[in-house]
């Protein structure tokens, strides 16, 4: 009876310490980004979820932030920031190029530091 009963709490430790392991790869982050409306909100989320392994993408409006929940074992911070700055719009790390930012329409067009 005792080796049942030591048998079946292993087994509960052991996917305890499995299912905690799972969590640990996901990270949340908060990134600004620079854009004026909702049809920016649509183009910035909808980069952050081209890349694999993002989880959550919200952008706000008004305070330029972007949520993000990001499995780190499929891609990093920075790829996220590299395909939103192809979309034309401006992180802290990564700018869009000239030309991408001038085919945003113009109600999306901020002001560039």
């Amino acid at each position: 009876m005792k080796n049942i009963i030591l048998g079946a709490m292993l087994l509960f430790v052991a996917f305890s310490s499995q299912a905690q392991d799972k969590k640990s790869k996901n990270a949340r982050y908060t990134i600004d980004v620079n854009g004026n409306c909702d049809l920016c909100k649509k183009r910035i989320e909808k980069a952050a979820f081209s890349v694999e392994g993002v989880k959550m993408a919200i952008w706000d409006v008004e305070t330029h932030q972007l949520n993000l929940i990001l499995n780190e074992e499929k891609s990093s911070v920075l790829d996220v920031k590299k395909a939103i700055a192809k979309v034309g719009h401006d992180t802290d790390e990564v700018k869009a190029t000239d030309a991408v930012y001038e085919n945003l329409h113009s109600c999306c067009q901020y002001e560039r530091k």
